[in-house]
């Protein structure tokens, strides 16, 4: 399948044995973590990409080097050194002490933070009728909310945002409880693909007004697959919320919107995206149904870090699909700083079988949403609106 001009298969960012591919400098001084090479390459060719001259870098001791065959036969080389920069080569110490004494010391100068408000639109559930209500109350609460949206962003003024779709944005029809779903449902399927396009688009268009760099992710989610008789069909794209991704781009590159999509490989149910594109702040996002229970998410998100899937190179996991709002710490980043897993609460008309069943209470709705700053640790803070 073509895709479109700013429709995108989410990058699969892999971690080498040695980490994640990085370039970290601290004064005149740095480490590096090269991505596997080919045979022949060096990492001369990367530390260009990464804004660095190799002339002007010394090696400090000997690099560390990992070494692996790929599925066709060939080899990768990966490379973890220490570096020092040197600001002029062959100028000897006299010379530099002569010239750093006629420059007069300058203050600092103070640099606005490149600020990502991340936008976890989970579980609409467009269509269905339970405890908060039905068509018309739904329309009006999700009103509400994306002013309180519009008005953060106003507050903000963020210079990137992601808009992360984190799946059943519709109820559909084959679900478990597939009958049931025939007397609850107040739209056909079109008229909740129609709705949930409609709302989405008009949220995405408000928040161009705000920001010119929005990012749309989209992954597979239960209530959105494509089912025949609660059979899941088809390959993980085969999802309305993914087909209502794929409209959206469509829309926002008709009329000119600042938005660019992406959706997971054809065959994979979560996605990473690398929120300023320096390999700092790696979004992963799965809708949840993967696990039977939200204590059984940290274990699926092991087992696909053993497995090396997409999620496994993200530093902050996101989440829906059981409805409340959960944060938790989860291991260590390649920088040996702490990943989070956020959970986000629910944003549709309830779900009287859950308490019915469990005996808990339906959890508040409300709009997740992070703030990120590039270069700067996420320390698990996030506003319900």
């Amino acid at each position: 399948m073509q895709l479109l001009e700013n429709l995108n298969t989410a990058k699969h960012i892999q971690n080498t044995p040695l980490g994640a591919p990085k370039v970290e400098l601290q004064g005149n001084e740095g480490d590096a973590v090269t991505p596997g090479l080919k045979d022949g390459q060096d990492f001369r060719e990367y530390l260009i990409d990464a804004g660095m001259d190799p002339d002007k870098i010394e090696i400090v001791g000997t690099p560390r080097t990992s070494r692996w065959q790929v599925y066709d036969g060939s080899w990768r080389t990966a490379y973890r050194f220490h570096f020092r920069v040197l600001e002029n080569p062959g100028l000897d110490l006299p010379t530099l002490y002569r010239e750093a004494k006629k420059k007069a010391p300058k203050p600092p100068q103070k640099e606005l933070a490149d600020k990502a408000l991340v936008i976890l639109w989970s579980d609409l559930q467009i269509g269905k009728a339970d405890s908060r209500g039905g068509l018309e109350e739904f329309i009006e609460r999700i009103t509400a909310t994306r002013q309180r949206l519009i008005d953060l962003v106003k507050r903000e003024r963020p210079e990137r945002i992601v808009f992360a779709d984190v799946g059943d944005i519709i109820e559909g029809f084959s679900n478990k409880a597939d009958q049931q779903q025939l007397a609850t449902n107040t739209l056909s399927i079109m008229g909740q693909v129609d709705l949930a396009t409609t709302i989405v688009y008009e949220t995405l268009r408000d928040l161009s007004k705000h920001c010119n760099n929005i990012s749309y992710l989209t992954v597979g989610s239960n209530h959105c697959q494509f089912r025949v008789n609660k059979q899941k069909v088809g390959n993980a794209l085969d999802d309305w919320g993914v087909h209502i991704g794929r409209t959206l781009a469509r829309l926002c590159k008709e009329v000119g919107l600042p938005v660019t999509f992406y959706e997971p490989a054809e065959w994979d149910e979560s996605l990473v995206h690398d929120v300023f594109d320096d390999n700092f702040h790696r979004i992963g996002l799965f809708h949840g149904h993967q696990a039977a229970r939200p204590d059984g998410v940290p274990a699926w998100i092991q087992k696909q870090m053993l497995g090396n899937q997409p999620v496994s190179a993200a530093t902050i996991f996101t989440s829906g699909h059981f409805h409340h709002l959960q944060v938790r710490e989860l291991g260590n980043t390649d920088r040996g700083t702490s990943r989070y897993w956020v959970q986000a609460k629910t944003l549709d008309n309830g779900s009287s079988w859950y308490r019915q069943q469990g005996g808990a209470g339906d959890s508040d709705t409300g709009l997740v949403v992070l703030t990120l700053e590039k270069g700067k640790e996420f320390q698990g803070t996030v506003t319900v609106l």
